[in-house]
């Protein structure tokens, strides 16, 4: 220490300026931090995320350029050579390692290979719900280099129908438990040559052969690699449906390049192996299959996987499991908060929460009575090629947008005539962008790093997702039909879907915003909101289908004065409709269509109708006579 210092310069020695430019070096390391956290609270979190966005960038290049081509499967292969006995997929009383799950679909493809009625490379429609056999399956036909249909198992006859002819598959695997569905369509599938095949032991139905008792047959041994030496980054891997909440289902083409950067949908948020994923959510639907499932491959972890979303179940399997990780989507996390308290309801090792729809006040709710879990709410969809991730956990937003993104994923705001269901255009004919702070459409240019493959067998729902000329002549865009809202701090907030937004005395209404202030009533538990004709007046107005809190009653006075406090005249529903239940498609989106189309007739409604009346400031039963004074025009509304 002694000769340490006497190396050192006397500081009384130091010439005065040295001195004042070495303080004033050591003052701005310390101050400058800070002044950027002042003057740019995120910085540090987006600098944090962009270095993540840069690694998974790294190894995605890094990937394609192995020979032979690198593929998820062989993400799975790693895994499972990395950690054997590790447990993957735990289903009821039911453990798979990974060595398991690899046999298992050994078995599966061994059994699919020696049919007659399969050929490596044919397309499969897989109708099946939850279980490990989806899995095995899925992972099967991966190694017999085959594209894979994810059939909605709630599905039947016409849709049924039209979903399997939208991938031209050639081969349909059934649950045991859908085997009436399969009948209801089965002269269909015979006439075009489909083999069919039910996990099941012992069939009777002519044209349909059971599977199961092929698979306990067949060898675990592993598929040689060129039976999949035909597949590249452009080939389909799984054909995934929309909800089809106007209409029949589209089928999403989501190619082997796609999935390989979805592998990173658990990693890039901080999920590694030791992680225990919660998995309830629909196997054939995007947030399930890929983020829970492709994610899971990625990282290594350990899925709990469930038949089905239960409320009640919830937290005591993730307490059993000692689950780490959860997802979530549309409602799930407002059902979760309507469940009854408990005094253990932070009594879990939840720390994180993936997923995208939750509103800002149940994302309160949710943190408050359950723990500090973090919320990762994310903005994308199968077919879409631009996401957003709020990695900066503000609340409400669905993302945060940067220079980097921007540069990355060329997207823009534009605006939009909900009225006319157009993008606005300017005397050009060139689309007109939305200032910051205002709502507009979100539309993405497609490019090779963003593509749009588009839907199997549909390219008129292809092309009315290609917008053209939007900022410039000749230039593509996709078209997410998404209405958005920027701030001043760039976070990104989604407002509405184009088509559940509507038009009512010149103003736009966004009926999530209608339905997030009728819940927050003391009475209502649910709210769907949407826009219907009325004759004689220009736009729609608003109607809110809704339940009641159990145990509570409908008080039409109490639900005036609450829409009266909290949204303007405008925007207050006009006709509410009280139901036993919502209904909403299998992800949990509100069915709004037959809704729609029922308006507010009593004749056709059965259900208890009610009209908001100034007078009586109070919403009161909607009588025939009442609505043929308005259908007439007699009473302006």
């Amino acid at each position: 220490w002694i000769h340490i210092k006497q190396s050192l310069p006397d500081p009384l020695c130091v010439p005065f300026p040295h001195m004042y430019l070495i303080s004033v070096f050591l003052a701005s390391i310390l101050i400058i931090p800070f002044g950027l956290k002042t003057l740019f609270p995120y910085v540090w979190m987006d600098i944090l995320y962009f270095g993540d966005l840069l690694r998974i960038l790294v190894k995605f290049v890094s990937r394609r350029r192995r020979r032979p081509s690198f593929f998820v499967l062989d993400r799975f292969l790693e895994q499972t050579a990395a950690h054997p006995d590790k447990p993957f997929i735990l289903f009821e009383n039911e453990n798979y390692s990974y060595t398991d799950t690899d046999k298992w679909s050994n078995k599966t493809a061994n059994a699919l290979q020696s049919h007659p009625g399969y050929k490596p490379g044919d397309t499969v429609a897989l109708f099946m719900g939850n279980e490990p056999a989806f899995l095995f399956t899925w992972l099967a036909l991966a190694k017999l280099g085959s594209p894979v249909a994810l059939l909605n198992h709630n599905i039947r006859t016409k849709s049924l129908l039209h979903c399997f002819n939208c991938c031209k598959a050639n081969v349909l695997i059934a649950a045991s438990e859908l085997k009436e569905a399969v009948e209801d369509v089965l002269p269909s599938l015979i006439e075009k040559g489909v083999t069919i095949l039910l996990m099941t032991k012992h069939c009777d139905t002519p044209g349909i052969e059971s599977f199961s008792d092929k698979l306990d047959k067949a060898s675990d041994t592993p598929l040689p690699r060129f039976l999949r030496s035909h597949i590249a980054y452009k080939s389909p891997a799984v054909y995934i449906y929309t909800s089809g909440t106007t209409g029949l289902p589209k089928a999403a083409v989501v190619n082997q390049n796609r999935l390989l950067t979805a592998l990173a949908a658990l990693s890039s948020n901080g999920v590694t192996s030791s992680d225990v994923i919660y998995l309830n959510l629909p196997l054939y639907h995007t947030a399930g299959f890929i983020i829970g499932f492709i994610g899971s491959i990625e990282a290594g972890s350990t899925i709990i996987l469930k038949r089905k979303f239960s409320a009640s179940q919830f937290w005591d399997d993730c307490r059993k499991y000692n689950v780490t990780v959860v997802q979530y989507i549309g409602e799930v996390m407002r059902y979760l908060c309507s469940t009854p308290k408990t005094e253990n309801d932070k009594d879990h090792k939840v720390r994180l929460a993936i997923g995208n729809g939750v509103r800002a006040e149940i994302w309160r709710e949710f943190v408050n009575r359950f723990g500090d879990i973090q919320i990762r709410e994310f903005y994308a969809s199968t077919e879409g090629n631009v996401g957003f991730v709020n990695y900066a956990g503000k609340i409400g937003a669905i993302g945060r947008v940067h220079f980097f993104h921007q540069k990355l994923f060329p997207f823009t705001l534009i605006k939009y005539d909900t009225e006319r269901d157009e993008p606005i255009r300017d005397a050009n004919g060139l689309c007109v962008e939305s200032p910051k702070g205002d709502t507009g459409l979100l539309v993405s240019k497609i490019t090779d790093i963003a593509p749009f493959v588009g839907y199997a067998q549909n390219e008129d729902q292809t092309e009315r997702k290609r917008l053209r000329n939007v900022l410039k002549k000749g230039d593509l865009y996709f078209n997410s039909g998404d209405l958005m809202r920027i701030d001043k701090d760039n976070f990104i907030y989604f407002q509405d879907r184009v088509g559940d937004t509507f038009r009512w005395k010149g103003e736009n209404v966004a009926t999530n915003e209608v339905s997030d202030i009728l819940t927050i009533s003391d009475c209502l538990k649910e709210a769907n909101v949407y826009g219907v004709q009325v004759p004689g007046h220009e736009g729609r107005i608003g109607m809110a289908a809704v339940t009641v809190k159990e145990g509570a009653q409908f008080d039409g006075s109490r639900i005036y004065h609450h829409v009266v406090n909290y949204l303007p005249s405008y925007a207050r529903p006009r006709f509410i409709r009280i139901q036993n239940a919502v209904e909403v498609t299998g992800t949990f989106k509100q069915m709004k269509v037959k809704l729609v189309e029922e308006s507010f007739d009593p004749g056709r409604i059965q259900d208890p109708l009610y009209i908001l009346d100034d007078k009586e400031k109070s919403y009161i039963p909607l009588r025939s006579q009442v609505y043929s004074s308005i259908i007439s025009g007699n009473i302006k509304l």
